[in-house]
């Protein structure tokens, strides 16, 4: 049958989405990132480790639940972006409240990494360890400790000397970025589908009266 003319039609299929590839990324790096550099008795670190989850796990149940309701996928889509925003504000209240560096669009380290398209989280922490090795510095955690400020702000250029904690901070920053952007596209195209499709219902009165008509 035509799947244009089912009354469910094919739905789910979530983990081709580029969008839920690149939240779950973030979601198992953040882990990491949290178990590395956040307190464990902080009450941030749950929400951040949430919320980087809600990112991919919205995605995913708006993506099942697209069989019988458009508006459902739409909503929770909308859920996942506003988590990674969540998200991406308690990198940069990391990097701000430990003087570290917020790495520019321009950042050469930061085009890299996105370049790479890592689909693994051992793959951005390669991607980690060959930007420490062009600041110069040895040391996996640098200055900068859970709840220590270490650091004075500094200018970041490709020359600049960088910690762990700034890099890992700024490298998922990136990866949050990126998956932002798939999501607001991804968005803009479940508004238009709903608007020019409609939902399960306007499908079942189609669906109906096609088989009245029949009969």
């Amino acid at each position: 049958m035509d799947e244009t003319k089912k009354l469910i039609p094919k739905h789910g299929g979530y983990r081709r989405l580029k969008s839920f590839q690149v939240a779950q990324l973030v979601y198992d790096v953040t882990v990491r990132f949290c178990e590395r550099y956040v307190d464990r008795r902080s009450r941030t670190r749950d929400q951040m480790v949430q919320a980087a989850r809600s990112g991919a796990q919205n995605i995913a149940e708006g993506s099942q639940a697209s069989g019988t309701s458009k508006k459902t996928e739409l909503k929770l889509t909308n859920v996942a972006r506003a988590s990674l925003e969540e998200l991406r504000l308690d990198y940069e209240d990391f990097l701000r409240q430990l003087g570290l560096a917020r790495w520019t669009r321009e950042d050469v380290r930061r085009a890299e990494l996105i370049a790479r398209r890592p689909s693994t989280a051992d793959e951005v922490a390669a991607w980690a360890r060959d930007a420490r090795k062009q600041t110069g510095q040895d040391g996996q955690h640098g200055q900068c400790g859970p709840g220590k400020a270490g650091l004075k702000s500094i200018e970041s250029t490709q020359s600049t000397k960088s910690t762990y904690p700034e890099i890992a901070a700024n490298g998922t920053l990136a990866l949050i970025a990126v998956a932002c952007s798939l999501l607001n596209r991804q968005i803009v195209s479940l508004e238009k589908a709903f608007v020019e499709e409609g939902g399960f219902t306007e499908r079942l009165y189609k669906v109906r009266s096609e088989r009245r008509s029949r009969g």
